[in-house]
């Protein structure tokens, strides 16, 4: 495990949550490197959304996908459109920023609505052993949907 950046992309995770003063109860929409099924199967017990030998109930129940806890990989993932290499991380940055919530509770998706978790966006890169990028986002406070932005 430790030889795909199991400890680091938790370490990472830590910090970036703890950064933000945010839990996972904002997360709604994730979208990790999936370069091989196996992996996201491992990220999600990495980034603590289940324990390791939870992670067959966590895809069974639905947790992983519209409905459940989490949407994870709203675009299909990496192994929906390939794997450019070099331009994964560009890739996977603009298809979660194009589901950021747009508001409490709003999002483009419907995991984000008023009654559920959804606020926040978390994109996460890894690259074998060496490499990891995790950004937590969010629309920022002046953001307006469909007009001004609210910046003076």
């Amino acid at each position: 495990m430790g030889s795909i950046g199991y400890g680091m992309t938790r370490r990472l995770a830590d910090k970036v949550f703890a950064q933000a003063g945010v839990s996972w109860d904002e997360v709604g929409v994730i979208e990790l490197h999936d370069c091989f099924a196996a992996n996201e199967l491992i990220t999600y017990s990495t980034l603590g959304l289940c324990a390791i030998e939870d992670t067959h109930h966590f895809v069974e129940r639905g947790d992983n996908t519209y409905g459940g806890k989490y949407v994870i990989n709203p675009s299909g993932g990496l192994e929906a459109k390939g794997h450019p290499l070099g331009a994964t991380g560009l890739a996977m940055h603009f298809s979660i920023t194009s589901t950021i919530p747009q508001g409490p509770g709003l999002c483009r998706l419907p995991v984000c609505s008023t009654t559920h978790r959804g606020s926040m966006a978390l994109y996460i890169n890894i690259g074998l052993g060496g490499a990891v990028v995790i950004s937590l986002l969010r629309r920022p406070e002046f953001y307006r949907a469909g007009g001004p932005d609210g910046r003076d």
